[in-house]
């Protein structure tokens, strides 16, 4: 007797959502490794724009390579001996923002009691502790720092895949084994990773040396380590930037004071908006965009599989797949349901 086709379909879905999880899985256990080679792909995207430069003008490949990486290996060394002094200049200073903390809540808690509003000291700073947004920002970078301990094997895999790079579409062309030249959709793969990754890139950078200098302006402590963390979050639209506001606006609340802390998030403000809504979309177009709710849950998603380097590189690995997806005819209505509201209405008419 013959299984009836929805039962069919029913078995072959809980076999793809078995198969995901497995793969899953082994993904979460493997991250100790992958999580190194991911990094050093994204390097290697961002780093290849450069090397073709160099080779434009007349200077041998070798050379080239090495050059970026020198630079790139300069740039790492420079901000993480920064970010570094930073982080524990700011472990010896965090009990005495928690004592700043208390003085300002007891005074909250006495102002509001003219009104009537009777809160329990002990209870207000159980629960309301601005201290440990900073706590958790240095805990991200510490994070990211103990990925980079691998530096020396992160490069070396690095200079390896700025060689192969040139190679890596035509062997994926003869890997797929597919007659009917493939070959444009896999450029254009790669060059939209390629050129999404090196603009934001750009774009990030610009956005934590205008925060470096805000904060320094203002007399803010630790600039260089809130510019940092600016630079990194900035490749998660939307909400990146919202995320590296709130331990730098905590800090200020009880350095500087509530209306300091207010100018800063309009400085935040005013910056994130010129980088998102007048200088990115100028270089990047229409973009590769992803709905708000999908850069979240890629958020937490990749950072439950892989970490802190996994919520960095949430987006971009998001965008990937998203991507690879528009290249297949079966994935292009997945790609319609992960892109904002404005790619969905022109993708739809092809999907």
């Amino acid at each position: 007797m013959g299984i009836s086709q929805p039962t069919s379909g029913v078995l072959k879905g809980l076999l793809i959502t078995a198969a995901l999880f497995v793969v899953l899985a082994g993904l979460k256990s493997a991250s100790v490794i992958l999580v190194p080679f991911l990094l050093s792909t994204f390097i290697a995207i961002i780093c290849n724009p450069l090397v073709c430069r160099m080779e434009r003008y007349k200077i041998p490949k070798p050379l080239a390579v090495l050059l970026v990486v020198i630079i790139f290996v300069s740039i790492v060394l420079s901000l993480a001996g920064l970010v570094g002094n930073s982080l524990s200049q700011l472990s010896e200073e965090m009990p005495t923002y928690r004592e700043q903390l208390n003085e300002q809540l007891v005074w909250v808690v006495e102002y509001i009691a003219q009104f009537n509003i009777i809160l329990s000291k002990e209870l207000v700073m159980e629960h309301v502790d601005p201290s440990a947004a900073m706590s958790l920002a240095a805990d991200m970078l510490s994070g990211l720092g103990n990925v980079m301990a691998n530096l020396f094997l992160i490069i070396i895999t690095v200079v390896f895949m700025l060689f192969e790079a040139p190679s890596m579409p035509h062997k994926l062309h003869v890997a797929l084994d597919d007659p009917q030249m493939r070959l444009k959709q896999i450029g254009k793969f790669l060059t939209s990773v390629n050129d999404y990754l090196a603009i934001k890139t750009l774009v990030s950078l610009a956005t934590g040396v205008c925060v470096s200098l805000m904060l320094w302006t203002f007399g803010l402590d630790f600039p260089v380590l809130w510019g940092v963390l600016a630079f990194l979050l900035n490749y998660i639209p939307n909400i990146g930037s919202i995320i590296a506001a709130v331990p730098t606006m905590s800090l200020a609340v009880l350095q500087l004071g509530p209306a300091y802390a207010g100018f800063i998030g309009l400085g935040y403000l005013l910056i994130n908006t010129v980088m998102g809504n007048i200088v990115e979309p100028r270089y990047l177009g229409r973009g590769v965009g992803l709905s708000t709710l999908v850069v979240f849950l890629s958020l937490i998603f990749w950072g439950w599989l892989l970490g802190t380097v996994g919520m960095l590189l949430s987006v971009p690995l998001t965008m990937i797949i998203k991507i690879a997806l528009e290249s297949t005819k079966e994935g292009k209505w997945l790609a319609v349901l992960l892109s904002g509201d404005e790619v969905q209405e022109s993708d739809a008419k092809t999907a």
